[in-house]
């Protein structure tokens, strides 16, 4: 309850820090990641990477996850981004109008095939992750973004990614330094997954999570990064 008092007080007096994404009208009809245009010298994650500044967490901005988004933008489609992910990522599918009701997940983070029923007992089996988590963003960069950058973020698919339940929730807010999906064949897509979005929203990495993107990306010097095309 003095969560919530404390966020209502600070939205009253910052009423630009907050905006739904419904009313910001992001057209998310692509979810297609290779269709970002960012551009770079190289191609290669572990080039990539070395373009990102280093430098410690900022912990003196509080983090609020509403200031990135409350509600899942909605597609040109009419459907939202967190149905929009599950069909790009589940197969199988049965869908109900926008809904996924049903599907299969080949879970990258845990290597594991998970049957999806759409369900109030059975939905969290499968969960949208943010590949570069919001709050991590935040406290390295993203705290200094205005509210449609941050949306844009949260909302991004190259960010966004369908995963097995409990290895999100394992995940939480940590990065490189701390947590790496179990499943090893899929960390170099992984950690290339990570510096693309960092890379094109400018946020910085930590000395340890540098150091850990970079042992990852040593056995496989060839992997690249998404969304990403050279100059």
């Amino acid at each position: 309850m003095l969560f919530a008092a404390g966020f209502t007080v600070f939205l009253y007096f910052n009423p630009d820090a907050y905006q739904d994404a419904a009313q910001l009208n992001i057209d998310a009809s692509e979810i297609s990641f290779q269709e970002t245009q960012t551009k770079a010298d190289s191609i290669l994650a572990r080039d990539v990477l070395e373009h990102l500044a280093v430098k410690d967490k900022n912990t003196s901005e509080k983090y609020y996850r509403k200031l990135f988004y409350n509600n899942w933008s909605t597609a040109a489609d009419g459907c939202n981004m967190r149905e929009a992910i599950l069909k790009r990522d589940l197969h199988d599918l049965v869908l109900t109008g926008c809904k996924v009701q049903s599907g299969v997940l080949d879970d990258p983070y845990t290597g594991q095939r998970i049957n999806f029923v759409r369900g109030q007992d059975t939905s969290a089996a499968v969960q949208i992750d943010h590949v570069v988590a919001l709050s991590n963003a935040w406290a390295t960069g993203a705290y200094a973004f205005d509210a449609d950058k941050r949306l844009a973020l949260s909302q991004d698919p190259l960010n966004l990614i369908a995963v097995e339940g409990q290895a999100n929730q394992d995940k939480l807010d940590q990065d490189a330094a701390d947590w790496l999906p179990p499943n090893q064949a899929f960390r170099c897509q992984y950690v290339a997954r990570q510096v693309s979005v960092k890379y094109k929203y400018e946020l910085w990495v930590t000395p340890a999570e540098k150091a850990a993107m970079l042992q990852v990306l040593v056995a496989c010097p060839d992997e690249t990064t998404q969304g990403i095309v050279a100059q």
